[in-house]
């Protein structure tokens, strides 16, 4: 990844303590572990997992909606720079300006008793944006005009609203303060799936039009191989590979991201029975086990993989992985295209293909 990155954490750990009862001990459940990540600026950055995986802890971190344990995570835009484990609330205020959250489910999101107008125009009146309602009216005008809401719309409450157009006003909303990052948690998993198609052509127009930069969180693989353009894999809060995601899909190094991968449904009758099923449930974060923390549910786990944790190493092309086996399993499965190639398409290409669905 050539590009700077907007977001650069290092050493990420998010903690939350659990209480059991009056007399019970407290619990520490470390939600995510020891994160090295970059997010380049103006890309468009999946991260998936099963899940209970961290996933969206982990994205809230990088908004600052959660507080950060450990670690580093700088974020910055060419304009400002921030430390975000350290944030003044001055500064949280202007963060909160830069960085914006897409929620999963536009049903709950919206408020029942608000216009589509005053939902919008919400974050700009908190965050005192405008000097005047006109131009508040304007900026609100401006950014439903960019997610595909009309005048008419401004007008009505959310009830009066398919999935798709709620989620338009839920894009509006992040939209209109004018951010550099969005986290997008699962914003198309409640929605049908033409409707998915519309909604991620209009992140990407969107993208294009007003320089953002996205983390998109999402367990649909499929989603995730035409629009994204770098993945990352996490697991028991931990990230467990990271590559663009071509090279991800074609040629995926861990056991995990393999069984991933090959649960994705496909059309052809030749292909049933691929999938790698995964034996038992994710650990529980509050007991974590040792070493390698799949070892448990791997079906290439060694006694070393019991006893040593591994770290994210360097596979090549800006590929990483975390597996003290890759190596060897690489070598041990020959060469030859992986069937999951096909997925990875341009997104470009993608996203018109989803179009003209």
């Amino acid at each position: 990844m050539s590009a700077k990155p907007i977001i650069r954490a290092r050493g990420l750990s998010v903690d939350f303590r659990l209480s059991g009862g009056f007399l019970a001990k407290k619990r520490l459940l470390r939600a995510v572990r020891s994160v090295d990540i970059d997010i380049p600026r103006g890309s468009f950055f999946g991260l998936v997992g099963e899940s209970g995986s961290g996933k969206t802890t982990l994205g809230r971190a990088f908004l600052r909606a959660v507080p950060i344990s450990e670690g580093e995570v700088h974020y910055s835009d060419g304009e400002v720079d921030y430390d975000l484990a350290t944030l003044s609330k001055e500064e949280l205020k202007a963060y909160r300006r830069r960085a914006q959250l897409i929620f999963q489910d536009p049903y709950a999101a919206l408020s029942p008793r608000m216009t589509v107008r005053d939902i919008i125009a919400e974050p700009l009146e908190v965050m005192g944006l405008t000097s005047s309602r006109e131009e508040t009216d304007e900026r609100v005008r401006a950014i439903a005009a960019k997610c595909r809401l009309n005048l008419e719309h401004l007008r009505r409450f959310p009830h009066a609203f398919s999935g798709g157009q709620r989620q338009r006003i839920s894009i509006a909303r992040a939209l209109v303060s004018d951010p550099r990052f969005v986290v997008a948690d699962e914003c198309v998993a409640a929605l049908d799936v033409s409707i998915q198609a519309d909604i991620l052509n209009l992140l990407k127009e969107l993208q294009k039009e007003l320089g953002l930069t996205y983390l998109f969180i999402s367990h649909d693989l499929s989603v995730v191989a035409h629009i994204c353009d770098h993945v990352a894999v996490m697991y028991l809060g931990q990230l467990v590979e990271t590559a663009p995601t071509r090279q991800l899909f074609a040629a995926p190094r861990h056991p995990y991201t393999k069984a991933l991968l090959s649960a994705i449904p496909s059309l052809d009758p030749d292909d049933r029975g691929r999938a790698q099923k995964l034996e038992g449930e994710i650990p529980s974060p509050t007991a974590p086990p040792p070493g390698c923390k799949f070892h448990t549910r791997c079906p290439h786990a060694r006694d070393i993989c019991r006893r040593k944790e591994p770290r994210l190493a360097h596979a090549g092309d800006g590929h990483e992985v975390a597996c003290l086996r890759w190596e060897e399993l690489l070598e041990s499965s020959g060469p030859g295209a992986s069937p999951l190639s096909q997925m990875a398409q341009p997104t470009e290409q993608a996203a018109a293909q989803a179009g003209k669905g």
